[in-house]
């Protein structure tokens, strides 16, 4: 037996409705309520005695569900189940216990999670369940820093996915994360502020507290960093671990200095609100990038995306998106390939396997046989720059 099969053997395979804990209970009562059944599209009333959540209409439909079985997506669904009982079971989490600041003179490999990990000197992550939990919550910034790392490992087309555009959007906040030296080995001051990232349509970003984002820091450490949270799920209260208004006065965002080189500020408003009131102003591509994860711009949410694009693609910045799957990614890019504003666009990166996805499984709780990877496909645009042309 491998190390990967007697850890699973240590967590007990619960049923979602008799779990010991009561937010996957809750989960599972809102399966039920809210899912269909993807045999008879009714609603779900059986579980999958493979995984132990709740699946389909009845027996029956478990068992006509070939596509189910044939490709046995139980597995899958078991080992959703066994990575939420793990990360509640009060086991000691020595994935948890990150690395500080290395020497400048050690390098840091982006290539994976295992050369990140062991390049960055992180506890061994020796089962499936150290590496979900760990890539949980550093998928978001290393995801941003992989990115913008002079060491990046996204090449440029024909072999990689970034393209022209992409390739002089980067080099743009590479210079100032990375800017030139003087012969007397000082460098070259041109930055006003620190560099700003923005996050929009927040939530599980907006959970994350400021060691998870140091991990990022620590890969530039010439630079200071604003990141910036945006959205009503942009601020995660501790104390009542409820996501809400920060209260500020006059709307202002609430700013956490984590240390000198990173703030966090938690804007509760929606991105085209805060862009209107120009108090984010002025926005530079040499400074200033945007992440929007898993942003679902075909949800309910979607009008106030159509508002958020105008501004995105005014900035001139460059703005990411990531997808759970391909499917996901395919819906996010069709919207916009089908918005009146699509001619305004440059791509920046095609459409890419994220290389430092969450390893953690999920399911839809709507769809509950659909299972996905956070930050699992990713691509960027950016508003056309348009060249002056001599008379």
């Amino acid at each position: 037996m491998d190390s990967n099969d007697s850890k699973e053997a240590e967590v007990p395979l619960y049923k979602w409705d008799e779990s010991p804990y009561e937010d996957i209970r809750t989960r599972a009562a809102y399966i039920r309520t809210k899912g269909l059944c993807p045999v008879t599209k009714k609603s779900i009333n059986f579980v999958c005695p493979y995984s132990g959540i709740p699946t389909h209409h009845s027996e029956e439909a478990w068992r006509n569900d070939t596509e189910y079985h044939e490709k046995k997506k139980y597995e899958l669904l078991k080992k959703v189940n066994l990575y939420e009982h793990d990360i509640r079971s009060g086991r000691k989490f020595d994935e948890f216990v990150f690395p500080a600041e290395q020497p400048r003179d050690y390098a840091t490999s982006l290539a994976n999670w295992d050369t990140f990990f062991y390049t960055r000197d992180f506890a061994p992550m020796n089962t499936e369940f150290n590496l979900a939990a760990a890539t949980k919550v550093l998928s978001y910034p290393i995801t941003i820093a992989a990115l913008l790392h002079k060491f990046s490992p996204y090449g440029t087309v024909p072999r990689g996915p970034i393209t022209i555009e992409g390739l002089r959007s980067l080099a743009a906040l590479r210079y100032s994360l990375y800017p030139p030296h003087t012969k007397s080995s000082e460098s070259i001051t041109f930055k006003e502020r620190p560099i700003r990232i923005f996050i929009l349509g927040s939530k599980m970003e907006s959970m994350l507290p400021g060691y998870v984002w140091k991990q990022f820091g620590y890969l530039f450490p010439e630079s200071k960093f604003e990141i910036h949270l945006v959205g009503p799920e942009a601020y995660f209260d501790r104390e009542s671990r409820s996501f809400g208004p920060t209260n500020e006065p006059n709307g202002r965002p609430l700013v956490s200095r984590f240390d000198d080189q990173i703030t966090l500020h938690h804007h509760t408003k929606y991105f085209h609100e805060i862009y209107n009131q120009g108090d984010l102003f002025p926005f530079d591509p040499y400074l200033d990038v945007f992440f929007l994860f898993h942003p679902g711009f075909k949800t309910a949410d979607g009008i106030y995306w159509d508002k958020a694009l105008k501004g995105l693609l005014e900035s001139k910045c460059p703005v990411f998106v990531t997808g759970y799957h391909e499917k996901d990614i395919d819906r996010e890019i069709d919207w916009l390939k089908n918005h009146e504003l699509y001619d305004e666009m440059d791509i920046l990166m095609n459409k890419s396997d994220n290389l430092f996805a969450c390893t953690k499984l999920d399911l839809v709780d709507i769809n509950p046989t659909e299972t996905f990877n956070s930050n699992s496909k990713i691509f960027g645009f950016r508003g056309k720059r348009y060249h002056a042309i001599k008379a």
